[in-house]
């Protein structure tokens, strides 16, 4: 199994990154996790525009979501071989009305389940293509799910957006890569059910015997490398940040 970092800023794209959108690829297939401002652009450094298997969004707040839209465009308008056949697309209830909206909120003939197909997702365990993906709802304010994908006997858990959370702890659970946000500084924002700082995203994966840790979704007006400070006080496993284009082999 192999993820890519296609955009990891938070919040809104920074400089040089998109917001959250990670590939997760295995025997040829190709999940995509989140496609945030900025998304769509950096994942055809990676992949062709319409090689991806399945999306999976992890909430609709536009910093995870909102290039759906243009994606709806590049699938719908597509010239050459005619319109994309309808590909899944995994996200909490209420997710085809929420694109639709941002997309286009007058009546129109078009719609985004002619190349989405929209799956709801809720608590529990099922398979995609050959991965087999766990999710649990995240402590945020909108419907969230993090998720944990697992491959040949190795696994990757995403933290999606969260505060502080027992069930986030379960999904990392002895995982080869904890993805774990950590929006927050510590001693800075103290909001609960909203986001991780660098140190609770250290003592979540600590708690979890995670075997690799990469903090993701820090916004660009946050200290990462404080951030990456704070979660290596404790969680004494490997650490570090995600940047864009960064690969793992999980």
């Amino acid at each position: 199994m192999k993820l890519t970092v296609v955009g990891c800023s938070g919040s809104f794209p920074a400089a040089g990154s998109a917001c959250s959108s990670y590939l997760v690829e295995a025997d040829g297939f190709r999940l995509l996790l989140d496609m945030g401002n900025g998304a769509l652009g950096e994942l055809q450094r990676h992949i062709g525009l319409y090689d991806l298997d399945a999306i999976f969004l992890s909430h609709l707040h536009a910093d995870h979501c909102i290039d759906m839209c243009a994606y709806f465009v590049a699938r719908y308008y597509r010239y050459e071989g005619g319109r994309c056949d309808a590909i899944p697309v995994y996200g909490p209830e209420g997710t085809e009305q929420r694109l639709t909206t941002a997309y286009d909120d007058t009546p129109s003939e078009k719609s985004m389940s002619e190349v989405f197909d929209f799956r709801t997702l809720k608590p529990g365990v099922f398979e995609i293509g050959p991965l087999t993906l766990r999710t649990e709802r995240m402590a945020h304010p909108v419907d969230t799910f993090g998720v944990r994908v697992e491959h040949g006997g190795t696994s990757l858990a995403y933290s999606a957006d969260t505060g502080a959370d027992e069930a986030l702890v379960g999904l990392a659970r002895d995982s080869d890569l904890f993805l774990c946000e950590a929006a927050f500084t510590y001693g800075k924002e103290d909001i609960e059910g909203l986001h991780l700082n660098g140190r609770e995203a250290g003592e979540h994966a600590a708690r979890a015997g995670a075997k690799r840790l990469v903090l993701t979704h820090v916004p660009p007006w946050t200290d990462a490398r404080r951030n990456l400070a704070d979660a290596r006080e404790a969680y004494d496993g490997p650490s570090e940040l995600a940047v864009p284009g960064a690969v793992y082999e999980i």
